[in-house]
């Protein structure tokens, strides 16, 4: 009777060791990740087709893997409406927190202005929404990367001829910011006119038929600034053997293709974002928010002009 009741004691204190052990592992899990772990977060994407937002989703997923959160991605495929729908799912399906990278800045403030009603945050990544109540905004600095664009640009032609601009998607906060920045560094240079801006929707096959009119219509361009590599892509396809010659092209990401164009001459210059760490620093915050912590208002990620002389050290 003796002996049963030292093993019943013995296995008890072993016992009573692992539980220890796993709750001290377990804290030491919820301290890495703020508390967050096992929260259900939804990354609602405008798009994956754009390399730079498969990027940002690699950039999301790692740090969510690292601080134990359940990231479920939502892919609008550019269309608004999807999205405003994804957002509302989001609400019944358990999300603690929402990161929205918007299709349209100002067709999402509804569905944000609902997750503000059911108490969940909202963090936006690489653009924001017009309305509603953003917890967190991670971003580059666009602006400033559009004056560096137009800097570049302006370097390349010797600070004189017409210029093209390929407009993104209308509405959304990226495409105003990027096109303000531009146009207010390019103010800078007299001896530079815009002669056309249109819309090509940050998206290449649109960048190849709208520069390819409106090269037609303007013969004399010199440079052409597009609002995303995607779109600065479809013009070098326009452009073709003259491509980094007759004309410059200035894109805008630092894309893995538009690093290439840049490595070749074709693009003679790009403004690159770090798209994975905005997709990191977007789940930092989204973490901080799941555990109940205020988020930081504005997070800004540095933009770099690359050329053929730094594109090295991007690559």
């Amino acid at each position: 009777m003796r002996s049963f009741t030292k093993k019943t004691l013995a296995v008890a204190s072993a016992a009573m060791l692992t539980l220890g052990v796993t709750a001290c592992n377990r804290e030491s899990s919820d301290d890495a990740s703020g508390g967050a772990a096992g929260s259900n977060v939804t990354l609602a994407l405008s798009t994956q087709t754009n390399p730079f937002f498969v990027q940002l989703r690699d950039g999301a997923q790692d740090k969510a893997k690292e601080l134990g959160l359940n990231l479920n991605i939502q892919d609008a495929s550019d269309d608004p409406a999807t999205q405003v729908n994804q957002l509302n799912n989001a609400i019944t399906s358990g999300a603690k927190v929402v990161i929205v990278n918007p299709t349209d800045s100002d067709a999402v403030v509804p569905a944000v202005e609902a997750l503000n009603n059911a108490n969940i945050p909202v963090v936006a990544v690489d653009r924001s929404a017009n309305g509603g109540d953003v917890a967190s905004f991670v971003a580059s600095d666009n602006v400033a990367g559009g004056k560096q664009a137009a800097d570049a640009l302006a370097k390349s032609i010797g600070e004189q001829g017409e210029v093209l601009v390929l407009q993104g998607i209308t509405g959304s906060s990226a495409s105003r910011d990027r096109g303000k920045g531009f146009n207010e560094g390019i103010a800078n240079y007299p001896g530079i006119k815009v002669v056309a801006s249109q819309t090509a929707g940050f998206d290449r096959t649109q960048g190849l038929n709208v520069a390819t009119n409106l090269l037609q219509a303007h013969p004399n361009v010199k440079a052409i600034f597009a609002e995303n590599d995607e779109m600065a892509l479809g013009a070098l396809e326009a452009l073709g053997a003259r491509a980094g010659k007759d004309v410059m092209v200035v894109g805008f990401d630092g894309t893995s293709d538009g690093l290439k164009a840049v490595q070749d001459g074709r693009m003679v210059a790009t403004i690159a974002q770090q798209p994975g760490e905005l997709g990191a620093k977007a789940v930092e915050q989204a973490a901080k928010l799941a555990k109940g912590e205020e988020a930081e208002k504005e997070v800004p990620v540095e933009v770099v002009t690359v050329t053929k002389e730094n594109v090295a050290d991007f690559e």
